[in-house]
């Protein structure tokens, strides 16, 4: 255990509630000072408090992702106050349940700039500092959605497939210039987090997560580790690896099977007429780690080399076609 006085720094975006509070606290249990942004001050400074009872440091600033000149003089408060950024976490996000017919252009402008150009706004930040020392890691906390969109998420999974996209070009530029500076994509599957209760939805009846959730500990446990690896990409859970091959070998299929997601991502609950959501705004008073599905949740799935489970299925394909061959060649000499 490190000395918790002088650990390393880590910048968690998102920290208030769901996935991004639970990596915190991880990284406050591994002794890590915090830096941690998101919107709600009031709900940052539950976490600075929490953080404080496991015995680590953490300076709560309360800014938009959406904001680069916010984020940027974030960056520049945390290292002035806790010292060099270690690591990045880029997590924060917001999303729309709705056909794409039933948004705005204003509620899809406002997701993309969230869920994408927040990510972009946290990188550059990070960035800014690493590639001067020539150290850190930066973690992107992406999804099956960002190599498969699914209906009534249109503007999320359109920014998730942006930020593969921009992260690939970075990391290539990063290897290039033969820099230390690590960017890692962490790709997850859905997970119980409070986010179905607090975003906006133009559905007959309340939004809830496809298939099961993992739960958002057992997901912060695997930001951390990677955080810790020495791979450029990882998926949380066969879920998430299945729908990222099935749609590389079967995009037809998977276009009409995940149809049925219109339906899968609604529970029996009828949306109710004054329910408040956090696009434009935090939601007070309901910022935790868990959402309302704990009573389905899993709390195991295994974090998976990308590469190495992509280079696993080749091999076992090649490995089935030889043998395949192999058979059709042997019945013809019959």
């Amino acid at each position: 255990m490190m000395d918790r006085k002088d650990g390393p720094v880590v910048v968690v975006t998102g920290a208030s509630a769901g996935v991004g509070r639970a990596v915190a606290m991880r990284f406050a249990a591994a002794g890590f000072r915090l830096g941690l942004i998101a919107r709600e001050a009031a709900a940052l400074e539950d976490v600075r408090a929490e953080v404080t009872r496991r015995g680590s440091q953490a300076l709560p600033i309360a800014a938009d992702v959406a904001d680069p000149e916010a984020i940027f003089a974030a960056a520049e408060r945390i290292e002035a106050e806790l010292g060099p950024i270690r690591i990045w976490v880029n997590d924060a996000m917001e999303t729309v349940f709705s056909r794409f017919g039933e948004m705005s252009p204003e509620e899809f402008r406002r997701v993309t700039e969230v869920t994408y150009l927040g990510f972009v706004h946290g990188t550059m930040a990070a960035l800014r500092r690493m590639r001067v020392r020539d150290r850190g890691t930066i973690i992107q906390i992406g999804s099956a959605l960002a190599y498969r969109g699914i209906p009534l998420q249109s503007a999320y999974c359109g920014a998730k497939h942006a930020i593969r996209g921009f992260t690939e070009s970075v990391r290539s530029e990063l290897i290039h210039d033969g820099s230390a500076v690590r960017i890692v994509m962490v790709d997850l599957p859905a997970v119980n987090t409070p986010q179905f209760g607090w975003a906006r939805a133009h559905l007959a009846r309340a939004p809830r997560p496809m298939g099961t959730p993992a739960q958002p500990e057992l997901v912060a446990e695997s930001i951390f580790q990677a955080a810790q690896g020495g791979r450029s990409d990882y998926w949380i859970g066969w879920t998430t690896a299945l729908t990222v091959l099935g749609n590389a070998v079967l995009p037809g299929f998977m276009d009409r099977y995940l149809a049925k997601a219109v339906e899968g991502q609604q529970d029996k609950t009828p949306i109710l007429p004054d329910r408040r959501d956090n696009l434009d705004a935090p939601v007070p008073g309901r910022h935790r780690v868990e959402g309302s599905f704990s009573a389905e949740a899993t709390a195991g799935a295994p974090l998976l080399p990308a590469n190495a489970v992509r280079i696993g299925v080749v091999a076992a394909g090649a490995l089935l076609f030889a043998g395949l061959g192999a058979a059709i060649a042997a019945a013809r000499r019959r």
